[in-house]
């Protein structure tokens, strides 16, 4: 059975890839590209909202972003691990979607669990690639592994053009309306839900963009070197 999917986005919690790299799964997307979310828990310790609810608003995100499929692995929001348990879940994930490209959640963060859910997912890639795990499945390896930037300030290896594609990446990011900034929200106020942190989402792509000479730009970290067949690939 053939799976049209190109690209893998991973996220810790439902919001993660929208925060990330919004704008780039949704360039993607205009472009042809099939491109799937993985979220690997309900984000059910969140302070505000339920994991009922943000279920629903995951599916509304994906609508806006335009996305082939989301599908949740269920794991324990904050105390899931990296161990062979998950692994071999996310390897049957890989070996079904067989993605050239995964996007991962940044190496390191506030959030603990963001940076247990990249070295997860970036392991389960590896592995997901030896003939002698058995899943029933074939291996498959994806070609790259690339961690988008959330909370902290990571330099990044490279940037996204995500210039035209801003206002839909913030319309996914606002289907959460649970989780951010509303005035007339009586939930207790946590560090994402401030009008100043929303702000802050579009203020980065555009500082990023700044210093690409573009509009808006995505940052993300790699685990290898990127390879170009000439410098003039490069802008």
């Amino acid at each position: 059975m053939k799976n049209n999917i190109d690209v893998l986005a991973f996220g810790a919690h439902p919001d993660d890839v929208e925060l990330g790299c919004g704008g780039t799964v949704a360039k993607l997307v205009s472009q042809g590209r099939g491109v799937g979310i993985i979220d690997l828990t309900r984000g059910e310790l969140g302070t505000r909202g339920t994991a009922d609810i943000r279920d629903k608003e995951a599916t509304k995100a994906a609508k806006v972003l335009g996305v082939t499929l989301r599908h949740n692995m269920n794991f324990r929001d904050g105390f899931f691990e990296n161990n062979e348990s998950n692994q071999l879940e996310i390897i049957k994930v890989l070996r079904y979607h067989r993605p050239q490209i995964v996007l991962a959640n940044a190496i390191e963060d506030r959030h603990p669990d963001h940076k247990k859910a990249s070295e997860l997912v970036s392991h389960a890639c590896f592995l997901s690639g030896l003939p002698k795990i058995d899943t029933g499945q074939d291996a498959w390896r994806p070609l790259a592994v690339y961690h988008y930037i959330q909370f902290h300030e990571l330099e990044p290896h490279f940037v996204v053009d995500v210039s035209g594609f801003m206002d839909r990446k913030m319309e996914a990011v606002s289907a959460y309306a649970s989780q951010f900034y509303d005035a007339n929200s009586k939930e207790p106020q946590t560090i994402i839900s401030t009008k100043s942190f929303l702000e802050s989402v579009r203020y980065r792509a555009a500082n990023l963009g700044r210093l690409s000479r573009v509009d808006f730009a995505e940052g993300f970290t790699t685990e290898k070197p990127v390879v170009v067949d000439s410098v003039f690939n490069i802008s």
